[in-house]
């Protein structure tokens, strides 16, 4: 009798950022790695998904500068909540601000990454934070 194995699930990485085309790219380079991705396009979309599923997200990178919610307040969300704190969040922004990318690490980022986004970032990164 033999017994068949069900490949394990791709990781799942919530990829948040208002800019549709950097939206689109990041979901790319993740899938092209082997990631499940769902992409929302602001803070409060992304709380909202983890609210109604936050064991299946692994990986959380989130654009720095978004409206209504930037993605340093929802870093700081995340890292407050005892159910959330412990996905791993990853920041991305077009500035390289020294003082903002320290900022962001101090307050629980994993990383911060200056766009454009490279396949070597991304596969630096999930190597790095989702094979804990």
């Amino acid at each position: 009798m033999s017994t068949m194995t069900v490949p394990p699930e791709p990781p799942h990485v919530l990829a948040v950022d208002d800019s549709i085309v950097d939206c689109a790219v990041i979901s790319r380079l993740l899938r092209s790695c082997k990631y499940r991705v769902t992409t929302v396009d602001s803070g409060k979309r992304a709380l909202e998904v983890l609210s109604l599923d936050r064991s299946n997200v692994h990986m959380i990178i989130t654009d720095y500068c978004m409206p209504e919610m930037s993605g340093y307040e929802l870093l700081k969300r995340l890292k407050e909540s005892a159910e959330l704190r412990e996905i791993p969040v990853v920041m991305m922004s077009s500035e390289n601000l020294p003082a903002r990318i320290r900022q962001c690490l101090e307050e629980g980022a994993e990383d911060f990454l200056i766009k454009p986004v490279r396949a070597s970032d991304v596969s630096r990164l999930c190597s790095r934070l989702i094979t804990r």
